[in-house]
């Protein structure tokens, strides 16, 4: 498998308070719920991204 390299980088102003809101947001959630909450996360940021080329990097950024 090949890794692709990406101009991914950090780009949160709190990505800590982020991660704590992620968890958060999956507390006393079962699996199923937690998935379901996953895939809607996502979707809602791809749509706020909006942009095919940034979500292939994201995407590829994600699998590498």
């Amino acid at each position: 498998m090949t890794h692709m390299t990406t101009d991914i980088q950090l780009n949160l102003e709190d990505a800590d308070g982020f991660y704590e809101q992620l968890l958060d947001a999956h507390l006393d959630l079962s699996d199923k719920e937690s998935a379901l909450l996953n895939a809607k996360l996502i979707l809602v940021m791809a749509n706020a991204i909006g942009n095919s080329a940034a979500l292939a990097r994201c995407l590829a950024a994600a699998k590498a």
